[in-house]
Order: structure tokens, then sequence, then C-alpha cells
């Protein structure tokens, strides 16, 4: 959708009211008098089949009816109806419309196809439709002044955005923005989006000169891969980058199926839009409360430079907890330079603590406290402050506000305020909003605005980095290997065609044979050379450890002729119905960390890689991390470095430093191959073992899964 076209519905000139009603307590009414009365700028016309006029205004028959032009349509009639009304509005030429009305595809296969034809009825005539099913939207720009909802609030102006799929989280958070005299832009409900998508209404906010800071709840998502580019573009411009924040509804593994690999058990829906929203540089939230607390910080104040923090305080134990909250959210606590700890000196009694975080204990004034302040601000050190007070009887917290208020208006570096008063929360509040100060009731929700601030001014900062295209593969061998799988009933890769093709995209795959006898694999082993391990290759056995299949660090002709033997005894016995194809024979890597990489392709936004550390414990320990193909080159870096085990890959109490470039290439060529190949449905590749820097990596175990359509 051209996003030009949304003017028609964020900036009409004039509106009609489809469903405008006289009777009391209606939506119709409501939504009609939120026009009304909120001083819209344009005009507004209501139309009823059977009032004369509704609330003062002479009403219409039918849009047809006005004499006049009109440029957006608000629909609040009974589903059945919508067709024939938007048919109407097209007859018209009104190029924006907003169906309020409910019972479409939330009700079931009916509904679903009737939101069907209201889609293509609305493409037809060109109409921009948001909805249906959903809440309205408000534009509080004083040249429009526009209230489309049947809700009782009209917020403030401002420089925050909300979009919402749900129309009750729409009003939850209108109330709540209220309440928290936060100012917003523009709202939109989107309903079940039959046409207008939250990637149209992106790409409008992206432009959109009142805007600085864009809210988002969703359920779910119509095209991902286009959610991702616009909200690149939005967050990574390269002179007025804009965040986004998300709450993204349905984070329980109920909503995901466990599949057979390590991959696709680990891989739910939640761990995919938790990948999506990083690559996208989205910050995701758990609750409207974050949502609007982490996004007054980042509409109000500046960005800060680094994750230096400094805390003033004039109670200790407060100090603490908010010392701990930024530590746990990925800050650091500035060390404040000589200068500025001198310079405390002159000003704090003895009892104060010059040291971050500082504190200026209990009997504090407020020239005290701003001293302080000013100091911290100015120190080279510090980029950010979050500024606690606990009320005494010494000052009161308006004036601590106030003195917050004063210095923070000629600050570059943020300040968040932190005033931990109740009776007068309101009047702090608002002398902390004339400089812009956002206000925080406890110290934890002050520490996650500013982290939230750190980590978007970095990610705004971040090169996008580059998708590598290795062009050493071998396509060709694939589609020859997937094809004979695709014939066989049922469809099925052995553990050596799956090492083929991992070898055809440039993986690193330990020298190997397919045998079936010993003496087969005494041959092998001779010309690979000792030590090998044994592997059976069975369609019915996909985890070969369990089913007994596996035998190592065999070193010699006597050994081999025993396990060999031993290996098919054990798997007669567990699994006597299996089909034996044969025993893989494979070099034996001596040494090494082991790692997993994985793919798992998700319906909605395709190959969704994993990497984490590797071996039987992988499920248990969750330590992973996803990424939606195709990957960049600083994607796969962050899939590396994100583990919370990085540090053993990094060199651990005098473990040598492990090759994470190799880690790094084979994500950034299994991204390739699982791209260039929608026949993929799981790959996992347990373990990638991994030798010293420089040394490389092996693949010594991989299974591949072909999806069955």
């Amino acid at each position: 959708m051209d996003e030009n076209n949304l003017r028609f519905v964020f900036r009409p000139q004039s509106v009609a009211v489809i469903g405008a009603s006289r009777r009391k307590g209606s939506i119709g009414q409501a939504l009609f008098a939120n026009i009304l009365l909120n001083g819209y700028t344009g005009i507004v016309y209501p139309v009823n089949m059977k009032a004369k006029s509704v609330l003062g205004v002479r009403a219409y028959p039918s849009v047809l009816h006005i004499p006049d032009e009109v440029e957006l349509a608000i629909l609040v009639v009974p589903a059945l109806a919508v067709p024939a009304v938007l048919a109407e509005c097209g007859q018209k030429g009104i190029k924006g419309a907003i169906v309020i009305s409910a019972g479409f595809k939330e009700l079931g296969p009916t509904g679903a196809r009737l939101e069907k034809s209201v889609g293509e009825k609305a493409r037809k005539y060109g109409i921009s439709l948001v909805g249906p099913n959903c809440f309205g939207m408000i534009n509080t720009d004083k040249r429009v002044r526009l209230n489309t909802t049947f809700g009782r609030v009209m917020p403030r102006h401002g420089n925050i955005a909300f979009v919402s799929q749900s129309g009750a989280v729409g009003i939850a958070a209108l109330e709540y923005a209220k309440s928290e005299d936060v100012g917003l832009s523009k709202f939109i409900s989107i309903g079940n989006k039959a046409d207008v998508n939250e990637n149209d209404i992106l790409a409008y906010l992206k432009d959109d000169e009142e805007t600085d800071v864009i809210l988002l709840y969703l359920e779910d998502l119509v095209n991902p891969k286009e959610s991702m580019r616009i909200a690149r573009e939005i967050t990574s411009h390269s002179t007025k980058p804009k965040p986004i924040l998300a709450i993204k509804s349905g984070r329980t593994s109920e909503g995901a199926k466990a599949a057979s690999s390590h991959t696709g058990a680990l891989a739910g829906s939640d761990e995919t839009y938790n990948a999506f929203f990083a690559q996208a540089r989205i910050l995701r939230v758990e609750t409207i409360n974050e949502l609007f607390a982490r996004a007054a910080a980042l509409a109000y104040q500046p960005p800060p430079k680094g994750s230096r923090i400094a805390i003033l305080t004039n109670a200790g134990g407060i100090g603490i907890m908010a010392t701990d909250a930024c530590i746990r959210n990925g800050l650091q606590m500035a060390k404040l330079t000589s200068k500025t700890t001198d310079d405390m000196k002159k000003h704090l009694p003895p009892t104060a603590s010059t040291q971050n975080p500082v504190d200026i204990v209990g009997d504090a004034d407020e020239q005290r406290y701003r001293t302080t302040l000013k100091l911290l601000a100015a120190d080279e050190n510090v980029d950010g402050i979050i500024s606690i007070w606990t009320p005494t009887l010494m000052t009161s917290s308006i004036d601590i506000a106030r003195t917050i208020a004063d210095v923070g208006k000629n600050s570059k570096k943020p300040i968040l305020g932190c005033l931990q008063t109740i009776g007068r929360s309101k009047e702090v509040r608002e002398a902390l909003l004339k400089s812009q100060i956002p206000h925080y009731q406890f110290p934890e929700n002050a520490a996650r605005a500013m982290a939230a601030m750190a980590q978007f001014a970095y990610w705004s900062k971040r090169p996008q980095g580059k998708i590598v295209k290795y062009d050493d593969t071998k396509p060709d061998v694939v589609r020859a290997i997937i094809s004979k799988a695709k014939s066989r009933q049922p469809v099925f890769l052995s553990e050596p065609e799956g090492h083929e093709i991992l070898k055809a995209y440039g993986l690193p795959v330990p020298e190997y044979r397919l045998v079936k006898t010993s003496e087969q694999a005494i041959k092998a082993a001779a010309e690979i050379g000792y030590p090998v391990v044994l592997k059976i290759v069975s369609p019915q056995i996909l985890h070969k450890t369990d089913a007994g299949g596996v035998r190592i660090n065999i070193t010699d002709d006597a050994k081999m002729r025993d396990d060999f033997a031993g290996l098919l005894k054990t798997v007669s016995n567990r699994k006597p119905d299996a089909d034996i194809w044969g025993v893989l024979v494979q070099k034996m890597a001596l040494k090494g960390t082991e790692t997993i990489l994985g793919m798992k392709r998700d319906h909605q936004f395709g190959p969704l890689l994993m990497f984490g550390l590797g071996g039987i414990l992988v499920e248990v320990l969750k330590d992973v991390v996803f990424r939606v193909a195709p990957i960049s080159d600083i994607s796969a870096e962050s899939m590396v470095t994100g583990i919370k085990a990085y540090r053993i890959l990094k060199g651990f109490r005098g473990e040598p430093p492990k090759d994470t470039g190799k880690i790094r290439e084979c994500l950034q060529r299994l991204s390739q191959l699982v791209t260039d190949f929608e026949e993929f449905d799981e790959i996992d590749i347990n373990p990638l073992l991994v030798s010293e820097k420089g040394k490389g990596a092996l693949v010594l175990d991989a299974r591949i899964v072909l999806c069955q359509s």
C-alpha cells in the first residue's frame, strides 16, 4: 500500500460516521461525540437512515446523500451490512475507511469469508481500510484533533505513536497514558487487518514528523520479512532513528508443539519472535506499564552515549537497590573522575558517600541535591543519571522535582527521576515534565528505562551488516540428494546424505564411509585412519545413542570387529523392526568444545537458525540463541556472543579461546543453505566440535528432516 493513501485515515478533511446514533450509550453516539467534541478541525457528517440529526448535526440517510466530498468513513453498522456500505463509500469516492463493526474472522469460517469480501471490496474501490473489529484512530495534532474511537480518553499531544491489534488493549493503554500524563501523536487500533496492516502503519509513521517513538501491541504479523525491513529502516535511520517498542502476546510454550529434534523442541513461537525483534532492532517489553515507562524515557530524553550510569540518592538502601537493578539490566556503574569526587567532598558532609552510587544522606536539602546533581551531569565518565529521592522533612519532594527539572533542562545527558512519594506524585510528575524528565516510582523501573535507552542508542549506531553469499556451494548436488530422498516412502535423508549436503555448502565434515560388514569397516578405517567412530544408519532410528547405535574411540582392527558386532546386536535388541541401511565409519575428532547449530522452518517466518553449546544437555540448559534466516555477518556474531556460555568460547580458566570465526562462517553457510532450499524442515548439527582459535571446527553428527509436503 502507498502510505500516502493513509493520509485519508490520519488527516482527513471530512469524516462521515455511518451508524452515528441518537441512542444514549451506543457506540455510534459515543464515537460521533468524540469527533464532534474534541476539536476536530474538519467537517463531520452523521449518517443514519432514520434520524434527522445526531447531537444537533444534520444527518444523512447514506453517504451518497452527502452533498460535499468525504475523505474518511467510519462504519458502525452490522457486520453483514459492511460490504454494501463500503460499495456506497466507493461510489462516493471515499478513500479511507475505519470499520469498527465486529463479527468477522474472530467468529469462525463464516465470518472469515465475510471479512475476505470486505477486503476485496476495499481494494476494488481503492479504499485504505482499517479493521474490521477495531477501536478506531486518534490524531492529536492540533491541525487535525481527530478522535474516531468510542473510548473516554483524548490523550494530550505528544511524540509517541501507539499501534494496537487489540481494541481492548488499546483502551487500557489510552487510560494508562492519560493517568501517567504521557502524550501521544497517534493512536490506531488495526483490528483484524483485512486491508491495512502493521507494515502499512509503520511505513506511514516512519516519515511522520509528529512521531519520535512507536509502540506496538501485536498478536501476529502479516508479512514478517517486510516488517523487519521497515522496522530496520525506522530504527537505523541515518539522521533520525525512531525507537520501536513492542508487546507480543502468546509467550507461553503451550502455543507451540515440540518436535523430534533439539531445534524443533526449543524453537517455539516466542523464540521466533524474540529473534525477529532482535534483528529488527525492536525493544520487546512485557506489560503496558513497561511499554509507556520506557517510551517516555526514549521520547523525552537525549540518548546516552554509553551505558555508564550514575545514581544520586539520599538513602543508601535505595541506592543499592538501584545499583543492582542497573547491573541486572546490562548497565555499568560509572567510575567518577577524581575531580568530581573532590568537588563533592567540598559540599557534602563526611557521612556522605562520594562513590557511585552517590549517597548525600537523609538530612540533605534541595541545595545539596542540586550541587551534587550538577557535578554528576558534568562528569565526563557519566552517560546518564538516575536521580532518586526518598521523602524527608528536610525538603519537599516538589522542590527536589523542580531542582531535577532545572538541572535537566540544560543537560545533554539523560536524567530520569525516581521520587518515591505517593501523596503528591501528580505534582511531582508535572514538575519534572516541564523539562521533559520522566518520573518513576521505583528505581527498578528507572533502571529498565535507562537500559532501553542505552540499548537503542547502541543499535541505532550499529551498522546493518551484510549477508555473505558463498560462491563455492554446489546446489545441484543438494538438489539431486533431495530428489532421491523424496522418492522414498516415507521421505528420509540418511546421515551420510546429510553430510554430503552440508559438504556441498562448505560446512566442515570429517571423512567417512558407509559400510555393511566389519571387514568393510576395517578397510574404511585404514583409509580414514584410526581412531574412528561407528554410527548406525536407519530411517527408524533418529536418536542413535538412545538405540545403542554409536561406538566411539575405535583404535584398531580387533576393537573394530568387537564394536561392530556389539553395535548391531544392541540395535537389534532395542529396535528389532528397524531397517538397517548400514554403519557409518567416521574419523573421530579428539578434542574441542561441543556446540550445536540448527534450523527449524517456521510457517510464518521461514527458516529459523539456532546456536548454542551442544551435547545432550542442550534441551535441559536451553542456552541457545535464534535468528531468522538469512542472517547478516553481524547477526552471526550476535548469535555466537549471545549465549550465556560465551565465556567458555572466549577461553575460560586457562583454556585457549575457541575458533568463533569458524562458527560464524558455519552459521552463515547454513543460513545460505536453508534460504536456497525450502525443502528443509529441520536440521540438527550436534555437535559441531570447535577447536582452538584458527584450527577450525568439525560436524560430528547431523540430522536433516525434509518437509513432507
